[in-house]
């Protein structure tokens, strides 16, 4: 184990930075786009059953948004510290933060499914269920929650070992989950004739599956730090520690599932069409959006593991060669998607309702998302050093303080587009805030840097 340690104490403090962002941001970006491809799957069947299954998906996502978000909390929590005490070659106490979170995530996955379990009907209209659109929802929520603890578990041990700079792991284990249940999806939708159901089952299947394989390099001693409860912090202030460094993750996800269900709310005043298209049309901004966070979230165990190690020029320099990078792909990207909205909006309902709506929002994201990198490595930059403050107000500009108010206030004024714009808004308005935000930074740390 000392030479393993030894061996990632080099790669990640003496690899070229741009080498080490693309060694680690590739890996971190497929794993993502492999995951909102799987949601895209999820999406694209169940909106062949009904207009109302596919609104249910919206809801659902609003669900998986809220136990993600606690899984990033420990995740990136734990992740944030354990990266840099590696770096600083306190490999004892990342083991802690390591096991610790894991147990967390359970705890919460299996809290929160027992919870909605109890009270399916007011838990999925909170998330913004229509009357009609409630049963599919309850139906396909119901396989969520079963699996909630899986997903919680998932995501730190996949931000776990991101941090640890073992991001091909990460990603083994989450495309394989993505995999199966793009595969599953057709079979026990239609084959099996388990409609919305058979859409709910696969998710929870690839879940637990998934999970099951991030768990392997921890039980084949294939990492640096380990799960155990010997581990297991006895010290409150771990537990605020990890909590405290993961809260704009938790916020971020949390706004976002906040924002999802407000929009659901908003978008029902205009029909379950309506819903539906909103649901579509943020899947499609989902895999636009996985492209910037997952260059970011490549650049998080750099920043984090150098800032530990004390080489400060090699974090300001991920800093800015990441957001070009990703300012860069997703113009590109953007550029084709803006162009193409109609042909990508059809692939899902051919309605003439549901593809106006959609269009017109997935435009208005296209025309913003290429800014989301600015902001997504300012957020990670600060939680990954630590400065909580600052990482929380920019990843709650980014995921909602600005988007949910726009949503109640826009539709007065711009009907149904009032809605579809409060996002992509809120990246603009993100993006040009965090400029400033990280010049006042450098410039605090020019002696260091």
């Amino acid at each position: 184990m000392q030479d393993a340690e030894i061996r990632q104490y080099k790669k990640m403090t003496e690899t070229p930075v741009g080498k080490l962002i693309l060694e680690l941001g590739l890996p971190t970006t497929i794993s993502m786009l492999i995951t909102n491809i799987y949601n895209m799957a999820d999406t694209f069947y169940v909106s062949k059953i009904s207009i109302t299954a596919s609104g249910a998906t919206g809801i659902v996502f609003a669900l998986m948004a809220v136990l993600q978000a606690f899984g990033f909390m420990f995740g990136h929590g734990a992740g944030s510290n354990i990266s840099r005490l590696l770096g600083a070659k306190e490999t004892v106490r990342a083991k802690i933060f390591t096991s610790t979170s894991v147990f967390l995530a359970l705890l919460t996955g299996i809290l929160i499914g027992t919870f909605g379990l109890m009270f399916p009907d007011p838990f999925m209209r909170a998330l913004g269920s229509t009357d009609t659109i409630l049963k599919d929802a309850k139906i396909y929520g119901g396989f969520i929650l079963i699996s909630g603890s899986a997903m919680t578990v998932g995501c730190v041990l996949n931000n776990i070992l991101r941090y640890e700079g073992e991001a091909a792991f990460a990603m083994a284990g989450l495309c394989t989950g993505g995999i199966l249940n793009m595969l599953l999806d057709p079979v026990l939708i239609f084959q099996c004739d388990m409609g919305i159901a058979g859409a709910g089952l696969s998710t929870a299947v690839s879940q637990y599956i998934s999970t099951g394989i991030l768990l392997l390099p921890f039980l084949r001693k294939k990492t640096v730090t380990e799960i155990s409860f010997r581990y297991v912090t006895k010290e409150i202030s771990d537990v605020g520690n990890i909590i405290l460094t993961g809260l704009p993750s938790l916020a971020r996800q949390g706004l976002n599932s906040i924002s999802t269900a407000v929009l659901n709310l908003q978008a029902a005043m205009f029909g379950d069409a309506a819903v539906a298209a909103m649901s579509i049309a943020g899947r499609c901004g989902n895999l636009l959006f996985s492209f910037a966070l997952g260059i970011a979230q490549g650049f998080q165990p750099i920043c984090a593991f150098n800032y530990g190690a004390g080489k400060k020029e090699r974090v300001k320099k991920a800093v800015w060669v990441t957001m070009l990078l990703g300012i860069g792909i997703m113009g590109v990207l953007c550029a084709v998607c803006d162009f193409l909205a109609p042909e990508i909006i059809v692939l899902f309902r051919e309605e003439k309702s549901v593809l106006s709506a959609g269009v017109g929002a997935f435009r208005w994201m296209c025309r913003t998302l290429f800014l989301l990198p600015v902001s997504a490595v300012g957020s990670m930059l600060f939680q990954s050093i630590g400065k909580k403050g600052r990482s929380l107000f920019i990843a709650a500009l980014q995921s909602g303080l600005i988007s949910i108010p726009l949503m109640f206030l826009l539709p007065g004024y711009f009907g149904i587009s009032g809605i579809w714009s409060a996002q992509p808004l809120s990246y603009l308005a993100a993006g040009i805030v965090t400029i400033p935000v990280l010049m006042i930074f450098f410039r605090e740390q020019r002696e260091k840097f």
